[in-house]
C-alpha cells in the first residue's frame, strides 16, 4: 500500500475505523493528504475484508478501476473528496481562541476586583 501511495498509483485509500491498536493506520490520512490521494474511513474492518475476500482488512488501496465502472467510481470519489479531503482543516482540533469558560471568567473577574481594591488602597 505504501508503494502505491508514494508512487501516486493509488486512486483511493479506504481505512477501517475499528482497529486495535489504532497506531496501525493513524498516520494514513496525513500521508494521503500530503500525497493528495483521496481517502475515506468506513465502519468495520470486516466490510473491507469482504471486498478482498479475507476475514478482516485494516486498509484498502484502489489502484485501477474497470472502464465500465469509471463513471460510478468518479461519483463516489467526488463524494469522498467533499466529505473527507476538503473538510480536513475543519475537522482538525483548534486550540485556544482566547475564549475562557464561565468558571475561568468568574475567577479572572474576582482577581481583577482584588487587584483593583489593592490599587485603590495603595493610592490612599
Amino acid at each position: 500500500m505504501l508503494f502505491c501511495q508514494f508512487t501516486k498509483k493509488a486512486q483511493l485509500v479506504v481505512i477501517a475505523h475499528d482497529l486495535e491498536p489504532i497506531e496501525l493506520v493513524v498516520w494514513l490520512p496525513t500521508l494521503c493528504m500530503k500525497m493528495e490521494i483521496p481517502y475515506c474511513i468506513v465502519k468495520g474492518k470486516s466490510r473491507l475484508g469482504s471486498i478482498v475476500h479475507q476475514k478482516i482488512a485494516s486498509a484498502l488501496c484502489l489502484t485501477t478501476v474497470k472502464n465500465e465502472d469509471k463513471l460510478e467510481f468518479n461519483k463516489i470519489l467526488e463524494a469522498i473528496k467533499t466529505n473527507f479531503n476538503d473538510k480536513y482543516d475543519e475537522y482538525r482540533k483548534k486550540w485556544g481562541g482566547g475564549i475562557m469558560g464561565s468558571k475561568s471568567q468568574a475567577k479572572t473577574k474576582a482577581k481583577e476586583k482584588v487587584l483593583a481594591k489593592e490599587d485603590g488602597q495603595r493610592m490612599n
